[in-house]
């Protein structure tokens, strides 16, 4: 069964990591997905820039709206996703679990309910 593993913490401000810091966390990180790719459970994996950098579109009344920054107004923002092809919610978790976001942010663990794969919607 496919989970999304989606990542959500506090966006830190432009140089308020220390680059040794991210970096120990980039490490961590490749770490993991070369874990989940080994147990061959891997399906894909995204880490999203800041939300800075995100676009609203919106397609009201026949008219496209676009927005610049986020939408939402949170203190957490969606960071990441990682997508697995589990046998249950109880693997789901534990590889959440493993994940190097969590030690800062929350890992949100929900089923895949339809994917898109090979040109073919699957459920």
């Amino acid at each position: 069964m496919r989970y999304a593993l989606v990542l959500n913490n506090i966006e830190p401000s432009a140089g308020e990591i220390p680059d040794e810091a991210m970096a120990s966390m980039q490490a961590a990180f490749v770490a993991y997905a070369d874990a989940l790719d080994q147990a061959g459970v891997l399906r894909s994996a995204d880490i999203l820039a800041p939300s800075d950098d995100t676009s609203t579109v919106r397609m009201l009344g026949g008219s496209m709206s676009i927005q610049d920054g986020p939408f939402v107004e949170a203190r957490q923002m969606m960071s990441g996703v990682f997508v697995i092809d589990v046998t249950d919610r109880d693997a789901a978790l534990a590889w959440a679990a493993k994940c190097p976001a969590a030690t800062y942010g929350a890992i949100e663990v929900r089923p895949v309910a339809i994917s898109y794969l090979d040109g073919v919607w699957q459920s």
